[in-house]
């Protein structure tokens, strides 16, 4: 099964290489390794628009990192800074899922330390084991 921490740019998207043209720039199409969440994919274009990096990724795909160079000269460093801010988004969704499991959990300490009936049961509820 493939995790959040295995998002990485793989390569070029096969059905849209970059091509010389008229226009001043070069569009790269980046794919992924696999598709990332939708709030995955916000969080990485809100950072990238912040950052100045003109990139974009498809809501429903979520599959393909969308940019562009002036030069052919700016593809290698521009492609180590997609990589480095795909790492760091894999992180910042890390960090959320395992705040948002802090919080969950604060909520039920809190009822298992109620007295009398209710704390009981709030405590057999909190202890649960839903593993297989």
């Amino acid at each position: 099964m493939e995790g959040i921490s295995d998002i990485r740019i793989k390569g070029i998207d096969e059905k849209r290489p970059p091509r010389i043209r008229k226009e001043p720039y070069i569009d790269l199409c980046f794919r992924l390794t696999h598709k990332a969440p939708l709030d995955w994919c916000t969080d990485f274009a809100d950072h990238q628009n912040k950052a100045g990096l003109p990139t974009k990724i498809d809501a429903k795909e979520c599959l393909y990192i969308e940019t562009w160079v002036r030069t052919q000269d700016e593809i290698v460093g521009h492609l180590q800074l997609l990589k480095k801010a795909v790492a760091d988004c894999n992180v910042r969704y890390i960090e959320k899922i395992q705040a948002r499991e802090r919080d969950q959990g604060s909520g039920h300490d809190d009822l298992a330390k109620e007295d009398g009936p209710q704390g009981q049961l709030n405590r057999i509820i909190a202890a649960l084991d839903f593993s297989e």
